[in-house]
């Protein structure tokens, strides 16, 4: 029973967690946008104590459930190893644990941390690597079913759907997600819980508060008859069954060698109270075994603490972006912007790479296809924004209400149209009425905030051809100009990112 209650919740957890990397009409989020900031580096790095504290608890409680039950790449690999178990049965086995390999990586991802290697630091994160996996592999699979119903429900005179563009973010980032994607897999389908249990920094820093768990499985030598079944099930591969040991920094509380025991001899109990019970390398005697009350008080204490209240509030889907202009040439290029864009919301770009743990959760709802993966070095796979597809529009405020970490700072509509994040620069040799000679206006009918205005190119000639002139002070580099702007192959006026935002 505690294993299937256990599965239901782990599935839910899955399921949900990966709808918010493939929704992109902000209706999954309203909902269940608190499973992305209750993981547990988000929220570290949001400084969100109560969920830290939380998490910890939970796991000196009832053991490492956050691993089995709430982490989503900890579920994936479970799923991975279910179907490794389809092929070979009864396939795992004790091993050693890696402690050197194991406390090597998680010093690894501190100094990284400290060291403010925001790439390192993405890299090992677990929720983050998860996200990049849905994002670049799952979510284009997603959008191609999604625009199809968009086809069928139009020819039916129907606009239940509409269609997306699909487009690859950015390369190096889609290699990340598949190299891990690939090398976790393989590690599942051959040996379950290996990356958990060697690589994962915050699998490790729970399996040393797993060792001090309240409940945890126990097994009572009285009724064991070594028939091994508990250490082939088990994916930690942490059951030494001659020495009827198991290792709790490896136990992830899956209940599968619960689930395999034939006798009886494992239970999920506080070891205090089961006879002849081995907890770790340590044989405890006692005088009692659990009853059935205690497990079910067990099992009570399970559901409530995994169980949580969820917000009722649905967003309409976001409109499809129809902005017009003159008609597409070729497409726009990237232009040289000395400082790159951060979103509304992240305050800095030292804020960011502080802050971000590089999901891309971000990425995924941004409707106006403005957030893009960072190819710098320094903070690859980070979000920057660019303009070539669309624009920050003022009304949309999804990055910020998505974020987990805290490097998007939850901000209102009225905020966001006061903060500036960059201003507007004009680049006289590519504007049209200067280069082709006709009227244009477009930077200045679009922006939403009015700093453009539209002045003759020569003060002495009154209908000489109008160029834009911009008031950086009142500009908030939302990109609308840039976007809009016809000049191809690069704008004839672009957004340079400001270090610090601030507010105009």
């Amino acid at each position: 029973m505690l294993r299937k209650i256990r599965l239901i919740f782990a599935l839910l957890f899955f399921t949900l967690v990966t709808l918010l990397f493939l929704d992109f009409t902000g209706t999954v989020h309203a909902w269940f946008g608190w499973m992305a900031k209750i993981q547990f580096f988000p929220a570290l790095l949001a400084l969100n104590v109560g969920v830290v504290l939380g998490l910890i608890i939970l796991t000196l409680a009832f053991g490492r459930l956050y691993c089995s039950v709430i982490c989503p790449l900890g579920v994936f690999q479970d799923g991975v190893a279910w179907l490794g178990k389809k092929r070979k049965k009864n396939r795992y086995r004790y091993s050693k644990a890696l402690n050197w390999l194991r406390y090597g990586m998680l010093g690894l991802f501190i100094v990284a941390f400290v060291a403010k290697m925001g790439s390192l630091v993405a890299l090992l994160a677990p929720y983050s690597a998860y996200g990049r996996m849905v994002n670049n592999l799952l979510q284009p699979v997603w959008q191609w079913g999604n625009n199809g119903l968009a086809y069928l429900a139009e020819r039916a005179d129907s606009y239940s759907f509409y269609s997306v563009d699909i487009w690859m973010k950015s390369l190096s980032t889609f290699l990340i997600a598949v190299l891990p994607f690939i090398v976790i897999a393989v590690l599942a389908w051959r040996n379950g819980r290996t990356y958990c249990n060697t690589i994962c920094p915050v699998g490790t820093v729970l399996g040393f508060f797993a060792n001090y768990s309240w409940l945890k499985p126990v097994i009572d030598t009285s009724k064991c008859v070594n028939c091994g079944l508990c250490a082939c099930n088990c994916k930690s591969a942490c059951i030494h069954v001659k020495e009827h040991t198991i290792d709790y920094s490896r136990c992830v509380a899956c209940m599968d060698c619960i689930g395999n025991c034939h006798k009886g001899a494992i239970s999920y109990v506080h070891p205090s109270g089961k006879k002849n019970a081995v907890i770790g390398d340590t044989v405890v005697s006692t005088q009692r075994r659990a009853t059935d009350e205690q497990i079910d008080n067990a099992r009570r204490s399970f559901l409530t603490a995994t169980a949580v209240l969820t917000t009722a509030s649905v967003l309409k889907a976001q409109e499809k972006n129809v902005d017009g202009g003159l008609a597409k040439i070729e497409d726009k290029q990237i232009p040289d912007r000395a400082t790159p864009l951060t979103p509304p919301g992240s305050l800095s770009a030292r804020n960011m790479a502080q802050h971000c743990t590089a999901c891309q959760l971000c990425v995924s709802v941004c409707p106006n296809q403005v957030l893009r993966p960072s190819k710098d070095l320094m903070k690859l796979m980070q979000p920057e924004m660019s303009y070539e597809r669309g624009y920050c529009r003022p009304e949309c405020t999804k990055c910020s209400d998505v974020c987990p970490a805290g490097a998007i700072r939850p901000v209102t509509v009225a905020d966001k149209s006061a903060i500036q994040i960059g201003h507007a620069v004009w680049v006289k040799k590519n504007c049209i009425p200067l280069t082709d000679g006709v009227d244009c206006g477009n930077c200045a009918r679009h922006c939403p905030v009015g700093a453009i205005q539209m002045v003759p190119s020569n003060p002495d000639i009154s209908d000489s051809p109008e160029i834009p002139v911009v008031n950086v002070e009142r500009c908030i580099g939302c990109g609308a100009c840039e976007h809009l702007c016809p000049a191809r192959p690069f704008s004839a006026i672009y957004v340079e990112g400001h270090e610090m935002h601030r507010t105009v």
